[in-house]
């Protein structure tokens, strides 16, 4: 693994994070494509790394890309490395409709490459336990699934992407698919999605999920505090107990929250514990690229995520609830 080279594409605030996870697994970044080419040397700087602003030599150049770019993006750099037959983690979302993520997967498909999306929840700490203890039975048959998500309003230049829902997808595709996805994780496929939109800015979201399996998750996401806080929560309740999580419960969960790094900067949460789950995703990537793991998100993982995201838009806007067919496995 040591002689596999990875590139990042993208020079902002989660390309950092990720390139430093990757330092940590012993895989230090050795390319970075930005798109201009005092970006990409600042950030390349840092790590060692070569710059490149010309997709076709950055490709040329790796073996593994890591996909950090504008949401937006995402869907036209993955299809480029399946062209280039480069495996590939691409950050969450997949993409911004259902629609482009079956092309990218199909891509990969065809390319018979491997492609993991950042659904960074299923590698942190607290929730990969509490899921664990619903598959053990711990708790019987999960009821009602509870998941709150509340941060500052991540600060971006006037103008830039990511104030343009038609780029950023917003609270549904930036914040709450986090959730959206821990949810069908523990729960199963989602059979429909109720949305309220409780204001338009800076934002907060609520979301109602009915599960096939009989399960009601109930999401709530929002940038309404004030900076630098961020806290999420979970409950998850069956008729044998009840598993839950306090991110500002110290005590029990010692957990700390980040200061704001930057003014380009979003909430993130305490990525400094011994478990750091970017570390842990890129270890499991890496352990299906050698093919010693089976992945632990699937493309059809990461697509269900996007028809979630979308339903929440949906169902937001027009007051009514989006009954959803389930996302299949490509394989």
């Amino acid at each position: 693994m040591s002689t596999r080279r990875v590139g990042i594409i993208g020079t902002g605030f989660m390309a950092g994070v990720h390139a430093t996870a990757w330092k940590a697994v012993g895989h230090t970044p050795t390319a970075i494509l930005g798109r201009t080419a005092d970006s990409a040397a600042r950030l390349a700087a840092e790590f060692g790394a070569s710059p490149f602003t010309d997709l076709d030599a950055f490709m040329h150049a790796v073996d593994i890309v890591d996909i950090c770019t504008p949401t937006h993006l995402h869907a036209e750099f993955a299809l480029a490395a399946a062209s280039a037959r480069k495996p590939t983690l691409c950050e969450k979302p997949l993409s911004l409709s259902v629609e482009e993520g079956r092309k990218v997967i199909d891509a990969f498909e065809s390319a018979g490459i491997p492609l993991q999306v950042g659904h960074i929840l299923r590698f942190t700490a607290e929730y990969v336990v509490a899921r664990n203890q619903v598959v053990a039975g711990a708790i019987g048959h999960p009821a009602v699934v509870r998941l709150s998500r509340l941060s500052f309003a991540p600060r971006r230049e006037g103008g830039s992407w990511f104030k343009d829902e038609k780029k950023s997808g917003g609270i549904p595709f930036d914040l709450m698919i986090h959730d959206l996805d821990y949810a069908r994780w523990v729960a199963g496929d989602v059979a429909s999605v109720y949305a309220k939109s409780a204001f338009n800015s800076p934002g907060h979201v609520v979301a109602v999920l009915k599960h096939t399996s009989g399960t009601i998750s109930h999401i709530e996401s929002s940038w309404s505090l004030p900076a630098p806080e961020f806290k999420t929560k979970f409950e998850i309740a069956g008729e044998a107990g009840v598993l839950s999580f306090v991110s500002e419960d110290t005590a029990t969960l010692k957990v700390r929250l980040h200061e704001e790094p930057s003014a380009g900067s979003t909430g993130l949460g305490d990525t400094d514990l011994a478990a750091n789950p970017f570390e842990a995703e890129m270890r499991s990537f890496l352990n299906v690229f050698d093919g010693t793991a089976d992945p632990v998100l699937t493309s059809g993982d990461a697509l269900a995520a996007v028809q979630l995201a979308a339903a929440v838009i949906t169902s937001a806007s027009t007051g009514k609830p989006v009954d959803l067919t389930p996302i299949r496995e490509v394989r």
